[in-house]
């Protein structure tokens, strides 16, 4: 069962993050962009579980996150009607859900990932170093739930509280705090799952210091809440992500 909800996790992850651009993004209001975030998420899953002879768990799958997407597009435009973003809970709500029902399918039909090609003894006995591929799709889940699903989170919690932006003084890099976001969550997941939770610390010190010159200079207290705030919640948001990788690379290598 574990292995089918790793691969349907890793489906997921793959067709809601990287490959969702942002241009669906923008316009996944439109019927026939939903349509097709939805069959990216089903093809994901299926060459995740090899392939596997299971309508019934992807037609689940594709209906449930068809109807997750949909709610969260109309509460969301209802809100940006309202003058107001949609904020980390919409984003949090919309992911626990998909979550739920990728649980939900993997209990329904557990041997999906075993009648999947990956999972043949013929292709085992040739391949060995498959029977760890349940472990490398928990990391390749792990990877894209901290770097990229981080930087939505990161952007939804902050939503509320961006500060205008002065041409004529800004001078950051185009989509730098974004690359800055990226690497230091990615960072923190490489820390932890080699078991080095004391370098965070340093990694934490080293941003304060890059940040205090910044800080000082704006001389604004909201710039330095805006700060502290988002770099607090990336690293949170990195922490959680890593100990959940590691907690479901645990259960799949049993006792």
């Amino acid at each position: 069962m574990l292995e089918t909800a790793t691969a349907l996790l890793l489906g997921h992850m793959l067709g809601d993050f990287t490959l969702q651009t942002s241009a669906m993004v923008a316009d996944k209001a439109r019927a026939k962009v939903l349509f097709i975030h939805v069959w990216i998420v089903l093809l994901a899953s299926w060459l995740a579980l090899g392939l596997a002879p299971a309508p019934w768990l992807l037609l689940l799958i594709g209906v449930s996150h068809f109807a997750t997407d949909l709610a969260k597009q109309r509460y969301a435009a209802r809100r940006f009607a309202r003058g107001a973003a949609p904020g980390f809970a919409v984003f949090a709500t919309d992911q626990a859900a998909h979550l739920a029902v990728i649980w939900l399918a993997a209990n329904l039909w557990p041997g999906a990932w075993a009648s999947g090609l990956w999972a043949q003894p013929a292709l085992l006995a040739q391949l060995p170093s498959l029977a760890r591929l349940p472990e490398a799709m928990a990391i390749a889940s792990g990877l894209v739930a901290t770097v990229w699903a981080g930087g939505y989170a990161v952007r939804e919690l902050m939503s509320g509280l961006k500060l205008p932006a002065d041409p004529e003084t800004d001078t950051s890099l185009p989509r730098g705090g974004q690359l800055i976001g990226r690497l230091e969550r990615l960072m923190i997941l490489m820390l932890l799952l080699a078991n080095q939770p004391d370098g965070i610390g340093l990694l934490i010190a080293a941003k304060s210091i890059l940040r205090f010159n910044e800080i000082g200079k704006a001389d604004d207290r909201r710039a330095s809440e805006y700060v502290i705030i988002g770099t607090l919640g990336s690293f949170a948001w990195a922490i959680s992500t890593a100990y959940g990788t590691n907690a479901l690379l645990a259960a799949l290598r049993g006792p």
